[in-house]
């Protein structure tokens, strides 16, 4: 595809006059008699030609290498073009236009001397020097919103392009840091786009705000740092967190799908499934950041939006996937904007009417012990924990209550919590990832246990319990790499117990060459509830495949 085009797309969906190049100045958009930048960089000279040479015809091409005037017609999937180039006292200038149906030109608009010569700090569009290799995809013209030609209309342009190829590159993040160009996570890896010039601070500032909610420009401002959410029409949303740090401004977007994925299509099991059905009690949803968790539970409650008739109240910062009403009624409040914090709302949830509470995050003490409570007096709760282990979640939260409390919250988590999922993000074989899950589901042992403060022994009663739903960490994990999923060092490296599952590698025959010659013992931490891993028997924690 000739480099040009993206330039096109972009004239075609601003309804600009005319795409304006001259040598040794930013390529821009003419409109209204205003000039709008496109790139972030000056066009030389083989810039400039460069860009023409690829849509001229044989007789426009040879005008062009021989330094004389030439006129021409293009077509591109966005329609027919008039393009004019000029040579005049050195000075290579070219002006190209939309045509009308026929193929016959339009006038080349006239651009007044020094009617607003694009300057540096007024670029910022996905459309970057033409002297970078063409990328991987085209701008979607229908797609682009409809904006005022300025620097705040070229900032969105800047921005909604680059959430484009994010999306159409299967990426999760977008990273935007000063002083580098943006950089996508593509399978779990940082991938920096080579068509794009690095960031500065005035650029990237202005890509930011103009997406941001005035609330959240106020707060950045007083904090310098802010989330909120973003949504482009027909692609996605995106949850965007923006900060400050010592080269200048930052921000990541994650990408949310505009489509909904279901408990089926994840792999989530019936067991797991069967605990949307429950009338009361608290699931936990944990992992570290960027492991699925928002995923997990969104297919929950769109499970239980397909199958129950209840009130479901979703407390969120910010507001992720979108959930229309099927058979439940669904509110979702975000905090900041519909809230003051996750305490507020959830203690207000209960003079709501609802049947299911969903608790973005019990990231404070007074959170985690309404939710508990909420969970007691006769409502399902989910929420989600940072944590890595099912038994280090219980711990996790017992351990935010004074000392005084803890026994009386270890007897309430013991009757209320009826399931903690922890999972974490694993390359697969041949590109994406897939989720290993930890599952933990409340049984009279299970609840002794949490009781008793024998959270250790915890893992023990998950490698029995198999046929009853549950499973380790490191279970799941070697299902996955017997599947042919996940290669076996990636799985190991996941591993929380890493000598048990070097053990159970070797007995099923995977290659263990990457910890060979090496202390499994010594690379094996301890768990996150302070007692040492020990290594897990074949025939306890693997011999019966789920």
């Amino acid at each position: 595809m000739p480099q040009l085009d993206r330039l096109l797309s972009v004239m075609v969906s601003n309804r600009a006059e005319a795409l304006r190049l001259v040598e040794n100045e930013l390529a821009s958009l003419v409109k209204d008699g205003a000039t709008v930048p496109l790139t972030k960089q000056a066009l030389g000279a083989t810039q400039l030609l460069g860009l023409l040479r690829e849509i001229a015809p044989p007789d426009a091409l040879r005008r062009l290498d021989e330094g004389t005037p030439a006129e021409f017609e293009y077509r591109s999937g966005d329609g027919v073009f008039s393009a004019r180039a000029t040579n005049e006292s050195g000075k290579w200038t070219a002006a190209i236009t939309t045509g009308v149906s026929g193929g016959t030109p339009v006038a080349t608009p006239v651009i007044p001397p020094g009617s607003g010569r694009p300057t540096p700090s007024m670029a910022a569009s996905r459309v970057v020097s033409a002297a970078t290799p063409a990328a991987t995809s085209a701008v979607a013209p229908a797609a682009t919103p409809a904006v005022r030609v300025g620097e705040d209309s070229t900032a969105r342009m800047a921005m909604d392009n680059l959430l484009r190829e994010l999306v159409e590159q299967g990426g999760s993040d977008l990273h935007l840091r000063c002083g580098e160009p943006p950089i996508l996570r593509r399978h779990g890896e940082m991938v920096r786009l080579p068509d794009e010039p690095p960031l500065d601070d005035s650029t990237l500032m202005r890509m930011l705000t103009v997406i941001m909610p005035e609330r959240n420009r106020s707060e950045y401002s007083e904090t310098n740092d802010t989330d909120f959410a973003y949504e482009i029409a027909g692609l996605a949303r995106f949850r965007a967190n923006a900060f400050r740090e010592r080269k200048g401004a930052g921000a990541v977007l994650r990408v949310i799908p505009a489509k909904l994925v279901s408990a089926e299509d994840l792999g989530i099991t019936s067991e797991v499934q069967a605990l949307c059905q429950l009338t009361k009690g608290l699931v936990l949803v944990t992992g570290p950041t960027g492991s699925g968790k928002s995923t997990t539970l969104c297919a929950l409650i769109d499970l239980v939006n397909r199958t129950r008739t209840d009130h479901v109240i979703t407390i969120e910062d910010p507001i992720e996937f979108v959930h229309q009403n099927k058979k439940c009624v669904i509110t979702q409040r975000q905090v900041g904007v519909h809230t003051g914090s996750f305490k507020h709302a959830l203690r207000a949830a209960l003079r709501e009417d609802p049947d299911i509470v969903l608790v973005g995050e019990l990231r404070d003490l007074e959170t985690a012990s309404i939710a508990i409570e909420t969970a007691e007096t006769g409502h399902l709760v989910f929420g989600t924990l940072h944590t890595t282990t099912a038994p280090s979640t219980i711990d996790r939260l017992v351990d935010q209550f004074p000392a005084d409390r803890q026994e009386q919250i270890r007897v309430m988590l013991s009757e209320s919590l009826k399931g903690v999922i922890s999972q974490v993000l694993c390359k697969k074989i041949g590109g994406g990832r897939v989720a290993a899950r930890e599952i933990l589901l409340s049984t009279n042992a299970i609840s002794n246990l949490i009781r008793e403060a024998k959270t250790f022994q915890i893992t023990s009663v998950m490698q029995t319990s198999r046929r009853g739903g549950m499973c380790t960490l490191n279970d799941a994990l070697i299902e996955l790499v017997d599947a042919g999923q996940v290669e076996p060092k990636e799985a190991y490296m996941k591993a929380t117990d890493k000598s048990g599952f070097t053990q159970a590698l070797r007995s099923r025959g995977h290659d263990t060459s990457f910890v060979d010659g090496e202390s499994v013992g010594a690379q094996s931490p301890k768990s996150d509830n302070g007692a040492a891993n020990k290594p897990a028997s074949p025939r306890a924690g693997y011999a019966t495949k789920r």
